[in-house]
């Protein structure tokens, strides 16, 4: 927690080392060759900025540029918010526009003197923002001055020539004081709680520590605590095992201290051992394993072996990097992501590199403002010859950057530049390779098969990582598995009565009779399908939605028996929001299960899950492939609603367009998953409407919780551009998108034109969460381009219709001849037989 910023004069010496060890520290340019930790850089100057040396700094490590306003109106935009302060004197605060005061992190304050309501007020205007305050006075504020400002919430900066590690004068403030002026202690005894642990963040106990010993601490750079029957404990003055201080931090309520240090000797415990609390465990267990190994390996260890021969080492981390490349599952990543970092450490270890090391170089390469491109070296990539080294349009949109902090950005191709090659390539999806999904969940299926309940408790503690004693929940249902906040039962309750309102006007309840001939009536009449099986995602997302769009229909289509199956919470329980759907639409029973085991023990039955004669709902790859599977098996002579594959949506958006609107609903399926498949098609507009899109995405997207699924869908998306709303249209009924959203002028005179779509959202004011969630329309719709031939999921989805035919005797007299020459046609004499002994009978 940064409350005070020594500016420095001098980068070297003990005051230097002190303050570097409680903080960020503010330097003045030039920048020296090596940074302190954290550094803040001050250009006070009025000369134009020179943008690539300040992003040449920020490369190199430094935290945070301090620029005057003018020099600031010419980086914003340039570099990012969070990497530059305003250094603002206190007259000019009304000259800050409000792209000034949205493009920094906070605002170095000069003024004459500390004025606390004046500061309160700049806080309100710069909301949001850290507040630094840098006193133009040639000697230091009061210690109730400095108290008094630290509690507004407002940072202090004071130049090294007022601190001191002295006690403190009226010249001279004592570093120590500073820092721990806004700490307080709840205990009798006045001393502050203070954790211990090493650079990369492991605990190796809890001391305390009291000012003294803190001002020792900063001072000498060693570990140095308040005993509490002993008084100063210098740590390893008697045992050997001393520490050296890297950094001292208050906790967010500055009532405890962090100590973060270099451990020596036999470990910070009395009892020897590297943590109070035992052996650090994980990484730093296997560093310190590997060091030692290396130190001082047994005659014909493998890890020896390992250090003596660098080509083996470099084989094996080759070829630990390729398998878990090829890891599918789960397990199989973590098996495989741990062998890696083993031989990788192992090498990281013989050249001297430690985590915290590798840390370090994490946290700078994170903070780097340029990047590079990301791209795999061409003996890495997916096709070496010459013509992959300038990928097409078609390869660009799939291209996936690597960089977090690069701009969210879609990519772009042009109808009327692209081959129908390159055409062909924009509509196509990913490759779902079902016959290894399918290969992959059929030992699972066969064992609920074989097994039942058993092997389904089984997998659900695998998979589910839940420990149940039973496999379904049957009503009536507890009210407490039910419990909700009013405004989400409210909202679910509306949901309800929508979507139930258009799925009852789809109902076909009517019988339809059509005399083809005299004496001939033909009729077809609707059934609903007796028991049903609706799976109900849980991974990344809670889906009451999905629920209540497979429930509602199936119970306004009169189906008997609606299992639902959803895997449970760790704790074995399912989401009440679930539950209450289940209530709402007469569930019969609540299967406990997520994944291939729950779609096996829907499609065979087992001891306690009923069998279901069709399977509904969207669900991962191993769902997927499931489903798949059971509905070609006779056993289960079950059936599927519709081929599934990731989210869709296609945009078509022309110059009426509403920039914000098109990137929200963009990013409404982006969110996802990594997946999805994300389509804006630009009608005729211009780079600057582009960009406007472009950079409400970038926005939007950094201010949702699931930015980092934004990040990969985004850099897989495509910008098709299209010079008339015709072309536009073409294109999409090619790609036949699961949603399509017209941005259109007159959208709606456009929907008869739509030939291949899963479900239509026309206008301005329709995004597609409306029809996922609350419209009336159903949400489960075809993906992967189904859409040409499957409809999404409807009333009659849960109804199979029967035909019936009556005919008279005198109808019999003018079919009969008909259906006997045909039947002599093909050569089926008793087809014949069964008319002509009729006719005879007549």
């Amino acid at each position: 927690m940064t409350r005070f910023l020594p500016l420095i004069e001098d980068s070297q010496g003990p005051l230097f080392d002190a303050l570097n060890r409680i903080g960020p520290v503010i330097l003045n340019a030039p920048v020296p060759e090596i940074l302190p930790a954290h550094p803040y850089l001050l250009l006070d100057r009025n000369s134009p900025p020179d943008i690539d040396q300040i992003i040449g700094w920020l490369d190199a490590g430094v935290e945070k540029i301090i620029l005057p306003l003018a020099s600031a109106k010419q980086v914003i935009g340039a570099i990012p918010e969070d990497r530059i302060l305003l250094l603002l004197d206190v007259a000019n605060v009304s000259a800050v526009s409000d792209r000034v005061r949205s493009g920094v992190s906070g605002v170095l304050l000069k003024t004459p003197e500390i004025d606390l309501d004046m500061i309160s007020s700049i806080s309100k205007f710069f909301a949001n923002s850290a507040i630094h305050v840098l006193s133009d006075s040639s000697s230091p504020p009061s210690t109730f001055s400095v108290r008094a400002l630290l509690s507004s919430g407002a940072n202090l900066v004071l130049p090294s020539s007022q601190l001191t590690l002295s006690p403190t004068t009226t010249a001279q403030l004592n570093v120590a004081d500073l820092f721990l002026a806004p700490i307080t202690s709840d205990r009798p005894d006045g001393l502050f709680p203070t954790i211990v642990s090493t650079e990369s963040g492991h605990s190796l106990g809890l001391v305390y520590s009291s000012i003294e010993s803190v001002r020792e601490s900063i001072v000498t750079g060693k570990g140095v605590y308040q005993s509490r029957k002993h008084g100063l404990w210098r740590k390893g003055e008697t045992s050997g095992a001393t520490q050296d201080v890297v950094s001292i931090r208050l906790d967010c309520d500055s009532d405890s201290l962090e100590f973060k240090v270099v451990q020596h000797g036999s470990g910070f415990c009395h009892l020897a051992q590297p943590s109070c609390f035992g052996d650090l465990p994980g990484l730093p267990a296997l560093e310190s394993v590997l060091k030692s190994r290396f130190e001082n390996a047994p005659a014909g260890s493998y890890t020896k072996r390992l250090f003596d021969d660098p080509e083996l080492l470099r084989s094996k981390i080759m070829e630990e990097a390729d398998e878990l490349c090829r890891a599918q599952t789960k397990e199989e990543v973590s098996f495989e992501a741990a062998d890696l970092i083993y031989f990788a450490l192992t090498k990281c270890v013989s050249f001297g590199v430690g985590i915290i090391d590798i840390e370090k170089s994490l946290d700078k390469k994170a903070k780097r403002v340029t990047r590079r491109p990301g791209n795999a070296k061409p003996q890495w990539s997916s096709s070496s010859s010459p013509s992959s080294q300038k990928p097409s349009a078609s390869q660009s949109a799939l291209a996936l950057p690597t960089d977090h902090d690069a701009p969210i950005r879609m990519r772009s191709s042009d109808l009327s530049t692209v081959s129908q090659e390159e055409r062909a390539l924009l509509l196509r999806r990913p490759v779902l390779k079902s016959d290894e999904m399918i290969a992959k969940v059929k030992p699972i299926v066969s064992e609920v098969l074989k097994r039942g309940d058993a092997a389904l408790l089984e997998f659900t503690a695998k998979f589910d990582k839940a420990q149940l004693t039973s496999t379904c929940i049957f009503p009536p249902y507890s009210k407490s598995s039910m419990e909700l906040p009013l405004d989400v039962k409210d909202a679910i309750d509306q949901a309800y009565a929508n979507i139930k309102k258009f799925h009852q006007a789809q109902s076909d309840g009517s019988t339809l009779k059509v005399e083809t001939m005299p004496g001939v009536v033909c009729s077809r009449f609707a059934r609903p399908i007796a028991r049903v099986g609706l799976y109900i995602p849980g991974g990344t997302a809670i889906l009451p939605s999905t629920a209540l769009m497979l429930g509602v229909p199936a119970q306004v289509a009169g189906c008997k028996e609606i299992v639902f199956a959803t895997p449970p919470r760790p704790d074995g329980s399912i989401s009440p929001e679930v539950m209450y759907v289940a209530q709402l639409i007469g569930a019969s029973a609540v299967l406990k299960a997520g994944g291939a085991q729950a779609v096996a023990a829907m499609a065979y039955g087992t001891e306690t899950v009923p069998k279901v004669d069709k399977i509904f709902g969207p669900g991962n790859q191993w769902v997927t492939a499931a489903k798949m599977l059971v509905q070609n098996d006779t056993d289960a002579l079950v059936s599927i609603d519709m081929p599934a594959g990731p989210s869709e949506v296609l945009v078509i958006a022309d110059y009426t367009a509403n920039p914000a609107f098109v990137a929200a609903d963009l990013l409404s399926q982006a969110e996802h998953g990594v997946d999805s498949q994300v389509v804006l098609v630009a009608v005729s507009l211009s780079e600057d409407q582009l960009s406007a899109i472009e950079e409400q995405v970038d926005k939007q997207a950094r201010a949702l919780p699931r930015v980092d699924i934004m990040r990969q869908s985004v850099a897989k998306s495509i910008i098709v551009k299209a010079s008339s709303v015709e072309e536009a249209i073409g294109f999409s009924n090619d790609y036949a998108p699961e949603h399509l959203i017209m941005h259109l002028e007159n959208a709606g005179q456009y929907v008869k034109m739509i030939d291949n779509a899963g479900s239509v959202f026309v206008g301005p004011y329709t995004p597609e969460s409306c029809g996922d969630y609350a419209s009336g329309t159903n949400h489960t719709l075809p993906t992967n381009g189904y859409a040409r031939q499957f409809s999404g999921v409807n009333t009659l989805s849960f109804q199979k219709h029967i035909t019936s035919q009556e005919i008279t005797s005198a109808g019999l007299k003018i079919l009969g001849p008909v259906v006997a020459t045909l039947a002599d046609c093909e050569g089926l004499g008793a087809h014949a037989n069964a008319v002509r002994i009729r006719l005879g009978a007549l």
